[in-house]
């Protein structure tokens, strides 16, 4: 088994639900099952989420949902299955649907490419889809109003990416990324591959790119409020983390990474999942995937709860429900659902 297949097993852990086929549409019906739960560490998380709350399933039948991103301008979520290519829309009260096909590869998928679509999204402030393009190796921007798609980085010193797999989006524009080698079938030994680092990028406004760091395996990335400060998250079955990265004026990391949140005793708990996804609240709070769900975290980094839902839960973005409330989306291996936040 590769490596990148070692970590797509861990981060499905034993409770992958038996679901195939496509999605099932279960949105929009009054009995949405439930699952999971809240495990509060910590009596802050109650001003955060209840801690009685349970996962409403929204649809499930994906191969790995992935990249959520809440569209303000439509009030609607987008995520990612990058394994089959296909990019989804839900629309609060509606149905999940089929958004865009191809997300990302639009020539036939060579064996060498094991992700062909599209995973991390991010809504920029020209309210385009910023897109982390596995299986082209790019970050793109779509234009929602007319779908039309350009190319933003595609190369770094004039070598082809490995697999993008995660965007964030500073105030001033600019985007910070990773760039990891999951979309490859053999992972770094694949025969793709160009640059010879799995690393975290900045590309500035202008369009110029920086490599601000290296790591085995970088993942999800988030910026604080004041944007003073960058996560990442680290899928490493040796190093489960979740880094911060102070900033200097420039937008670059003004010293070397301290530990935000370490997952070791989670993961070793044989716990579904691996560091993964995240996003960050207004007030600072970060929802950090990792083993046994989304961990709830304060901007110092104490650990208040952890969401779960049985199963490996990749990425999470938040947005609003049908009623205008806040809520937690959360892309959970097959499926997708949701928990109503507080506040």
């Amino acid at each position: 088994m590769g490596v990148t297949a070692t970590r797509r097993t861990l981060l499905a852990g034993l409770a992958a639900l038996p679901l195939a086929g496509c999605a099932a549409r279960l949105a929009g019906t009054p009995d949405r099952p439930r699952i999971g739960g809240v495990e509060m560490l910590d009596p802050a998380l109650a001003a955060i989420i209840d801690p009685a709350a349970r996962a409403e399933v929204l649809g499930t039948g994906y191969g790995w949902a992935e990249g959520p991103a809440w569209v303000p301008a439509g009030n609607y979520l987008l995520f990612t299955d990058p394994g089959n290519n296909v990019m989804y829309r839900y629309r609060p009260g509606g149905a999940v649907e089929e958004f865009l096909r191809p997300a990302g590869l639009a020539t036939p998928v060579p064996p060498e490419i094991r992700e062909a679509g599209a995973n991390g999204l991010a809504i920029d402030g020209a309210g385009r889809l910023v897109i982390a393009d596995s299986g082209t190796r790019v970050i793109s921007a779509i234009d929602l109003a007319t779908m039309r798609r350009t190319v933003l980085a595609d190369r770094f010193e004039g070598k082809r990416f490995n697999s993008p797999n995660d965007v964030a989006i500073a105030r001033n524009g600019a985007i910070y990324f990773t760039d990891p080698p999951y979309g490859f079938t053999a992972a770094e030994e694949s025969p793709l591959r160009e640059v010879q680092h799995n690393g975290l990028y900045l590309r500035d406004p202008d369009g110029a790119l920086h490599l601000l760091d290296r790591h085995h395996r970088p993942n999800g990335v988030g910026l604080s409020p004041n944007g003073r400060t960058l996560y990442l998250s680290l899928s490493d079955e040796q190093r489960p983390e979740v880094l911060a990265y102070a900033l200097g004026t420039d937008g670059r990391p003004s010293g070397p990474p301290r530990l935000f949140h370490d997952m070791r005793s989670h993961h070793a708990a044989g716990r579904p999942g691996l560091p993964d996804g995240m996003d960050v609240a207004e007030n600072g709070t970060v929802f950090a995937s990792g083993p046994g769900g989304i961990h709830v975290l304060t901007p110092e980094g104490r650990l208040l709860g952890i969401i779960g839902t049985g199963t490996a839960i990749a990425n999470c973005a938040i947005g609003q429900d049908e009623n205008g409330g806040r809520c937690l989306y959360l892309t959970a291996h097959t499926m997708l659902a949701r928990v109503p936040l507080r506040g």
